[in-house]
């Protein structure tokens, strides 16, 4: 665990090593400056990951927002219907 908390001055003379860890890991590499967090290094497919993960959580959000809000709810076939209608001008 201490490999994940280290210098950002590791980052210039360790990258390697550094690049290592979060590949294998799938888990961030935490930068300190001055003994205070500066910077967070992750893989690109972690990232992708918490960027999907993070789309999600928003889409769950906004899914029961509106499942509160009481908004209408259609099944396909109304939803389907109701567009061939509004083609076909049977408003």
């Amino acid at each position: 665990m201490s490999d994940m908390i280290r210098p950002v001055s590791d980052l210039r003379n360790n990258f390697a090593a550094i690049s290592k860890i979060v590949h294998e890991t799938k888990r961030p590499v935490f930068l300190t400056k001055n003994g205070f967090g500066d910077m967070v290094v992750l893989s690109m497919e972690a990232y992708e990951n918490l960027q999907l993960d993070s789309e999600i959580y928003f889409k769950l959000l906004e899914a029961e927002r509106a499942e509160e809000s009481g908004c209408r709810k259609y099944k396909i076939e109304e939803a389907r219907q109701q567009a061939k209608n509004a083609i076909n001008g049977k408003v």
